[in-house]
């Protein structure tokens, strides 16, 4: 994160990236996550996860609990406090429910005039947004990002630091469809991780084993099937709901070496 800050002057570069990397170092992998990209491991037809997504929802109390520290970096257009909607001029001095930084819950408030700020994480799920801007919490980039015609700086709340699990090969007999699947969030807004083993277990049940493409092949096809079919009112999926409309990066590495098995 260090070298693209340098670089981005010389280079004339902006924006950011997010980053999900596997190492394999003795006997072991080690899965480091930085944004909403998703690693899972499919063994004997069974989902372990090995990352979580980082976005606004799910880091909702370091976002709020720095902007409680900070409150400069509001730029006094932000209130670092969530509520269920926003707040109207109207409803000053009537009570509404709120959450703050040390919450889980929710609690009571008298609405005041900061209250009526822009909240700092704003909207649900895949439309919930930091200073209404951005999507993903952790990543690597985006030194310059501002919010929209203004002045205030996103970056002091994008975080670097990935996280790390750890997944120990040696404890586990591993056959040839065990797999470990790395994707983008192309990948994973619009499939689950049930669907994604799925696609996984009918794929590589029409390949013999020994096939070393068949593991590119269930890459393949699980971008295919997320961008789905073009149609006259957008990409489709089976279902007939959109399909993925972002970039979508697979990779599948075995988990087992090659062999004959039942």
């Amino acid at each position: 994160d260090d070298q693209i800050e340098r670089e981005r002057v010389s280079q004339r570069l902006s924006g950011g990236c997010c980053a999900l990397a596997a190492v394999y170092l003795m006997g072991k992998f080690y899965v480091a996550n930085a944004g909403d990209s998703r690693a899972i491991i499919i063994r004997n037809g069974e989902i372990i996860p090995m990352s979580r997504e980082f976005t606004p929802e799910t880091e909702r109390q370091r976002l709020q609990f720095l902007a409680f520290l900070r409150p400069e970096l509001l730029g006094k257009e932000f209130t670092h406090l969530e509520f269920p909607r926003r707040i109207q001029p109207k409803e000053l001095g009537k009570k509404m429910l709120y959450r703050d930084q040390t919450m889980n819950g929710w609690a009571y408030k008298k609405i005041e005039e900061d209250d009526l700020k822009f909240p700092l994480i704003y909207g649900e799920g895949k439309k919930a947004r930091v200073m209404a801007t951005i999507g993903v919490t952790r990543g690597l980039g985006d030194h310059d990002l501002k919010v929209f015609s203004s002045n205030i700086h996103i970056k002091p709340f994008l975080s670097c630091f990935p996280e790390v699990r750890v997944y120990d090969l040696t404890q586990y007999e591993h056959c040839p469809d065990d797999v470990l699947v790395l994707g983008t969030d192309g990948l994973w807004d619009v499939t689950n991780d049930k669907e994604v083993a799925g696609v996984v277990m009918e794929v590589l049940t029409s390949y013999e084993p020994n096939d070393p493409c068949r593991y590119t092949m269930v890459a393949q096809e699980l971008v295919v099937r997320s961008r789905g079919v073009l149609k006259e009112r957008g990409w489709r999926l089976p279902n007939d709901k959109l399909g993925s409309g972002d970039d979508i990066s697979v990779f599948v590495i075995p988990l087992g070496g090659p062999g004959n098995y039942t």
